[in-house]
């Protein structure tokens, strides 16, 4: 299963902030598991990256989203999928539509995020980090 990872989750992880940090720290290891793959856009990690510099500092933030890197695979956006979420009249927030459009060119079969409402239109699978966790791993 190819799971993409908003930004909510990713920085509940790198500034480990309860108690999503239980269940979105689980879900990022799940990167070592041969039955998921976890991937992200850089539009994602860029915002990670701000919330992680503002409470962690340069340095520390460095390190954390070098180590993210490692760990996952990171989705395309260009300009294919911006022209998709500029022309989905559906579409209210540009940003959301570039993860989602990043996410299905990419193969992936559901976003987890914690504002589920942001992917209103969207055709994948949307849930939180816990449902996710108990559907799909603590089964």
């Amino acid at each position: 299963m190819k799971v993409f990872l908003d930004a909510n989750v990713i920085v509940s992880v790198l500034n480990k902030e309860y108690p999503l940090f239980t269940y979105s720290a689980r879900l990022l290891s799940l990167g070592d598991n041969n039955n998921f793959e976890v991937v992200t856009s850089p539009i994602c990690l860029a915002i990670a990256y701000y919330f992680s510099e503002k409470k962690s500092g340069t340095q520390q933030a460095n390190r954390k989203i070098e180590m993210l890197i490692r760990k996952i695979g990171i989705t395309s956006v260009d300009a294919e999928v911006a022209e998709k979420a500029i022309k989905n009249k559906s579409i209210h927030d540009f940003e959301d539509g570039m993860q989602y459009y990043s996410a299905e060119s990419a193969g992936c079969d559901c976003i987890v995020t914690e504002d589920i409402g942001d992917y209103y239109f969207s055709n994948l699978e949307v849930l939180q980090t816990r449902p996710f966790m108990e559907r799909y791993v603590f089964q």
